[in-house]
């Protein structure tokens, strides 16, 4: 017994009276198994079975090697690269303008001091010395300002909101208020006064004669500032000594468009660190387009151009409704001020890496890690510089081989990999393959469900809806978007359950709670409790024909006092009222049915944003494309990124050699390319609609022309040659000039959420200067080929759907059906009397 362990000899520690006479068979099974143990554990301990337990050893760190790698780090490393903004050369100052006084009768009011708005063009720093800077923010650069910003009322209130951008170490800020005023106004019960972030800095009375426009400038202290920041301009307005009429007219003033606000500030060096990505190369609280430029690789591959197109997409969904400028350069003396460069592909693949300071060394062109060992093909490597003075931000993705770039590129447009990332260099050895959603599982759309709560929507903050109360008589609405799947289709007798609250101090008689679906009302419902209700309800039909992809519902409380107001003042922060999200609830009525194509559904990515990885989409580009078309296949993945939300970017980009015949069948396909290079001659088929043709001719309804020159772009869908449930997308034009116009469409906001029809042609105005002008492009939407509808239905939904459709058939069916039965009735009858005769 001394060779078993310890808690075997327990149980022969009894006296001979008290151990059993025979052991049972579950002690035998157990003595059985410890000699077994000991007789294989004995010999390897004792020696005798050294040489396998080596191999054994062996085994299993080869093993451990496979699924862990363990690279030499740099022996010295190098300091953090340093990014240090040189701002551009600031404009003349503005002059501060005194406080003017009120004018003397008969004496015109003083002329304001002009300012200069226009900063230079950005330069790159010529010292490394910190200088202040001046930036002048205009109110017009905000889409809600327009023409003026008006102020109607005894008490009127407006509201603009800015940032304050990372590398800005403030010194000073002012506010630039340039306005007018109606010449009813009383100098000395009238004034318009300046807040910032609910704190007052300033104010100025309404004593300008004639409408005329002036100005006045007030100082904002630094420290009031935060990284979001709203200034609000407040107009206390009277017409009468006692007691001003709240519905006069004349009780208006106007901020004019060209008032600013002026920050002197010093640029800020920010040591790089992968730890704060996506910035610098871009910046949530910029108050400038973000400039993001490539460096196109020796040779261009297939890797290359799918880990761009991806890492594009990525900084488009960061970016989502913020500018985003992108170009290529040759290298880092062509950077201009504020160039965030990118450098993607192998060592091989982009030279230009071996003349920059990055923390691993490139030798041979591979890259090698602290002792001289080349890193494996398949390992990714993003790395941060910057250049030699520090005034443009490096990226680098890259690696020894095309499997260690696209996982380094997949590293970066991954969240949920890229939150841990930190340092200056970061070695990609494993990554997991992250699910692809299902296709109608959009987070800014409708859930998939039929019924859900008010909760599971989302609202601005990307955070589920929460119970919300305004108060007031003018109290804002509550507003949601309610965006329909692309491929909904709606039916009778989808609703809407309101769960709400409001308080007492209500006149029942004239207060109301009404629900708008995109401006209309659809429902409204008296408060008719004057103690107020702690919970009330009522059902509101949601028209199955107001429901789009970009619907947006709002609930307005209309909460009126039991007592009028006087002299143009009401009391009414007492009158509330609550929205209860989770008792509020929809019930809606849908199938799944699309008619393709449809570019008006381009507008919200459908159907290359289905699923939302982009998994489903392959972008063709000539085997040699030209710059115009890469910049194209950027602004379009770009677009693509803006318009979905998942947690990866599976975008497929090909060149028209390179396309595997089962993404042709599979995918959805944008072609991009000028005429004699586009990659599928099938899109521009004359029998499928507008075509482009040889020495500039354009082929319509069977009608063809020449044009020269023919400097027009064409955004064109139809459906795939290859898959009847898939589309095509071509992005051409007969030059590359009408390639730059597409891409301009796709950039900008204004003139992208206009496309329309299966065809876009477009034309630009060359003498626009800005592309923001209403006359820079001309759009012309044609509408030739037939619409094929997608459906995944049950049956009877089917042949509902399709007598809907043609509906001209119905009463057809019903008279052939009448007269069929017609037919069989009398030739029944006939019978019958030739039986009884």
């Amino acid at each position: 017994m001394k060779r078993f362990p310890h808690w075997f000899r327990v149980h022969s520690s009894r006296s001979p009276s008290q151990r059993p006479k025979s052991w049972p068979l579950g002690w035998w099974l157990l003595l059985c198994c410890s000699v077994l143990i000991t007789g294989l554990i004995g010999p390897s301990l004792s020696g005798q079975w050294d040489e396998p337990a080596v191999a054994q050893s062996s085994n299993v760190q080869k093993q451990e090697d496979q699924v862990i790698r363990n690279f030499t780090l740099p022996k010295a490393p190098s300091e953090a690269p340093v990014y240090r903004p040189a701002p551009p050369p600031a404009p003349a100052p503005v002059e501060e303008a005194p406080p003017q006084a009120a004018p003397e009768s008969g004496q015109p009011p003083a002329e304001p001091a002009k300012a200069e708005t226009k900063p230079t063009k950005p330069t790159k720093p010529t010292t490394d010395s910190v200088a202040t800077s001046q930036y002048i923010l205009e109110f017009n650069r905000s889409p809600i300002v327009g023409n003026r910003l008006r102020l109607q009322g005894v008490y009127a209130e407006t509201r603009l909101a800015f940032t304050r951008p990372r590398d800005w170490n403030l010194q000073s800020a002012k506010a630039l208020i340039r306005f007018q005023h109606s010449p009813a106004l009383l100098a000395n019960r009238s004034n318009l006064t300046v807040r910032v972030n609910g704190t007052s800095v300033g104010s100025t009375p309404l004593n300008r004669k004639q409408s005329q426009i002036g100005q006045f400038l007030v100082d904002i202290p630094p420290a009031l500032l935060q990284d979001a920041n709203e200034i609000a301009i407040v107009a206390q307005q009277n017409t009468d000594p006692k007691c001003s009429n709240p519905a006069d007219p004349m009780l208006w003033s106007e901020v004019l468009p060209d008032s600013k606000l002026l920050f002197n500030y010093q640029a800020r060096s920010i040591p790089l660190d992968l730890s704060r990505f996506p910035y610098p190369f871009f910046d949530t609280l910029a108050l400038d387009a973000s400039r993001l430029a490539y460096i196109r690789p020796a040779t261009m591959s297939e890797t290359w151009l799918t880990a761009t197109g991806r890492f594009q997409a990525a900084m488009g969904r960061l970016a989502d409704f913020r500018p985003l400028n992108t170009r290529f350069v040759k290298g880092v003396d062509d950077l201009q001020w504020d160039d965030r460069l990118i450098i993607l592909g192998t060592p091989a693949e982009q030279p230009i890496l071996k003349s920059l300071k990055l923390p691993f060394a490139i030798a041979d062109a591979q890259i090698v890690d602290g002792s001289k060992n080349v890193l494996p093909g398949d390992v990714g490597v993003v790395m941060l510089a910057a250049t030699p003075k520090g005034g443009n931000s490096i990226l680098v993705i890259t690696g020894n081989g095309p499997e260690g770039v696209t996982k380094a590129a997949q590293f970066l447009v991954q969240p949920k990999n890229r939150r841990i990332g930190s340092g200056q260099a970061i070695l990609v050895d494993s990554l997991d393959d992250v699910p692809t959603p299902p296709a109608r599982q959009w987070e800014r759309a409708l859930p998939d469900n039929n019924a859900f709560k008010l909760s599971d929507l989302k609202g601005a903050d990307k955070e589920p809806f929460k119970d919300t109360t305004v108060r007031g008589t003018s109290a804002p609405p509550i507003e949601f978007d309610f965006r329909a799947l692309p491929d909904d289709h709606f039916t009778r007798g989808s609703a809407m359950n309101l769960v709400y609250s409001y308080g007492p101090q209500l006149n029942p008689r004239t207060s109301a709670v009404e629900v708008l679906l995109d401006n209309v009302v659809i429902g409204g419902k008296r408060l008719t409790s004057e103690n107020g209700a702690t919970r009330e309800s009522f059902n509101v039909n949601l028209p199955e024909n107001l429901i789009t992809p970009t619907s947006k519902i709002a609930i307005a409380f209309r909460l009126n006092p039991r007592e009028s107001g006087q002299c143009g003042i009401i009391t009414d922060q007492q009158l509330w009222g609550t929205v209860h999200a989770e008792d509020t609830n929809f019930k809606l009525n849908r199938d799944n049915s699309v008619q393709l194509p449809n570019l008006k559904l381009l507008q919200v990515g459908y159907p290359f944003t289905a699923p939302q990885d982009l998994s489903s989409t392959a972008i063709i580009v000539p085997d040699t494309p030209s710059e115009t078309e890469l910049l194209t296949m950027l602004a379009f993945s770009e677009r693509l990124g803006r318009l979905s939300q998942a947690d990866s970017v599976k975008l497929g980009v090909y060149t028209a050699g390179t396309l595997p015949d089962d993404v042709r069948k599979d995918h959805n396909l944008v072609g991009i390319g000028t005429r004699d290079k586009f990659p599928f001659n099938e899109a521009f088929d004359p029998k499928q609609g507008f075509a482009l043709d040889s020495l500039f001719s354009r082929i319509w309804n069977q009608q063809k022309i020449q044009t020269v020159p023919d400097k027009g772009g064409v955004i064109k869908e139809v459906l795939s040659p290859w898959n009847g449930d898939r589309v095509l997308l071509a992005l051409s034009g007969q030059q590359a000039s009408g390639l730059t116009t597409v891409r301009d469409v796709l950039d900008k906001d204004p003139w992208f959420f206009q496309v329309k029809g299966d065809t876009v042609l477009i034309s630009a105005n060359p003498e626009s200067n800005s592309d923001f002008d209403s006359d820079a492009y001309q759009l012309g939407f044609l509408q030739q080929e037939s619409l094929h509808r997608i459906a995944k239905t049950d049956p009877l939904t089917a042949i509902s759907r399709f007598l809907q459709d043609n509906w001209f058939l119905l009463p057809t069916g019903i008279i052939t059906i009448c007269l069929l039965l017609y037919g069989i009735a009398q030739l029944y009858i006939k019978r019958i009397a030739g039986e009884t005769k």
